[in-house]
């Protein structure tokens, strides 16, 4: 049978599979009704905030923090509805709470609880995303008061209940998104807090194109500029979907062993160590600890003194914005390829199923044979990180190419989409194995 066949045929299988998998169809759905109510939601404006006049201070600043913060945001920015937070506060407390597991040793404790230390955690990293979110929110409401437009003030009538509502309503917006990632999560199909950045990125794909023709068409990008574009996103593409599915596979071999009058094991199997351990996290980490200050900023900025400097100085483009983007990068990519990947404990259930590494001793020199080679793949993986997300941050910065057409937006795009496809796939085999183990006991019954 030829390739092309054979992938037609396994395409009609999966296809069968997929229309009896009731249970995946409904996490599916589940899925894009909840990514549809976020959608809706970052069009909803915030009360008291002149909609025409926040447009018109956007498109003054969206070649720089703001820009960035738009796109993580989905747009909501730029409306200035109730999503305009987005889940940065809940990234916030996500990282905050990792780095305390490791530095406080009642955190640690309660890490290694299990499921009722994970519940508890995730806890906390609510109480923060509420205290983070409010204090955001308030530095927002204060900030609008004070940003004008050619045609007046953005806040309709500014005062202490303004900045009540605005918080209260900031904060609100930012919980309900915790709460419908967690349900993506627990009721759908993959990471649901990615799921969110995801779509507010995909749904501005469009008019990010839009905007990129219309810079040929009004001459600010030549014919030669647009073409170079297209390639380099569609090269850089290939290039995150390689470096995302390269793995280092540890060969692990177990003894035979006797039981009566028969020999078990002798089989060896490997041990997939992916290139980039971390994933999307470093980038969005990294960027929801510099937009939350350089936010800020850019709204006082108008005034001149200390914030006007600090954003001019970290904008889009600048060296030290593109240094401490990659110093970042690389610190969060250590950071949580650490906390997902323990050695020691890897090296000590091998030791316990009687797994070895050829020519490595079981036990300590296991683990730091592990730790050698995660150390090399997270060094490679953080570089290649920083090259993609960083790099392009000049060109977008010099030549007004919107956000989504950038490293950050494009790596977080192909990744979560090849996480995805992945998770999927996983619940069609195993949709597909259940339905041959029911056939399998039928036959036994029937004999």
């Amino acid at each position: 049978m030829s390739t092309s066949a054979s992938e037609r045929l396994a395409s009609t299988m999966n296809l069968g599979v997929f229309a009896k998998a009731t249970e995946l169809k409904a996490r599916l759905w589940f899925v894009l009704g909840a990514l549809i109510v976020y959608r809706l939601g970052t069009y909803i404006p915030v009360p008291g905030v002149d909609p025409h006049i926040m447009a018109e201070i956007y498109a003054r600043n969206q070649g720089g923090v703001l820009g960035m913060f738009n796109m993580l945001s989905g747009g909501a920015l730029q409306r200035m509805t109730i999503f305009a937070l987005a889940v940065m506060p809940y990234i916030s407390a996500s990282i905050i709470l990792q780095v305390l597991t490791v530095a406080a040793p009642s955190l640690a404790a309660l890490k290694k609880e299990g499921e009722a230390g994970r519940r508890k955690i995730n806890q906390y990293t609510r109480y923060g995303t509420v205290l983070l979110a409010a204090f955001q929110g308030y530095g927002i409401a204060v900030g609008l008061e004070g940003m004008t437009g050619p045609h007046g003030s953005a806040v309709i009538n500014p005062g202490a209940f303004f900045l009540f509502t605005t918080t209260v309503t900031l904060t609100g917006g930012t919980l309900f998104l915790m709460w419908i990632g967690e349900q993506i999560t627990a009721r759908g199909i993959g990471n649901g807090i990615s799921l969110i950045i995801f779509t507010g990125i995909i749904a501005n794909l469009p008019s990010a194109i839009g905007r990129t023709l219309e810079l040929g068409r009004t001459g600010a990008l030549s014919t030669f500029g647009i073409l170079f574009i297209i390639i380099a996103v569609l090269g850089l593409i290939s290039f995150i979907v390689f470096i995302e599915r390269a793995q280092r596979r540890i060969v692990i071999q177990y003894p035979k062993r006797q039981v009566g009058n028969k020999m078990f094991g002798g089989e060896s199997t490997h041990m997939p160590l992916k290139l980039n351990t971390s994933g999307v996290i470093p980038p969005i980490f990294a960027s929801s600890i510099l937009l939350f200050p350089l936010t800020i900023a850019s709204f006082h900025a108008s005034g001149g003194g200390i914030l006007g400097a600090v954003s001019a100085y970290l904008a889009h483009g600048q060296p030290l914005y593109i240094a401490l983007y990659v110093t970042l990068i690389i610190f969060f990519s250590f950071f949580y390829t650490s906390v997902v990947f323990n050695p020691a404990e890897t090296a000590d259930n091998l030791k316990k199923n009687g797994g070895f590494i050829a020519g490595i001793r079981p036990g300590q020199a296991t683990a730091e044979y592990l730790d050698y080679v995660l150390t090399r793949l997270t060094a490679v993986g953080a570089v290649y990180i920083a090259v993609v997300c960083a790099a392009p941050e000049i060109f977008v910065a010099r030549y007004s190419v919107p956000f989504q057409l950038g490293g950050t937006g494009l790596m977080i795009v192909v990744s979560v989409t090849m996480d995805f496809v992945t998770q999927v796939q996983s619940h069609l085999f195993a949709h597909q194995y259940e339905g041959l183990i029911r056939k399998a006991k039928l036959k036994g019954r029937l004999k």
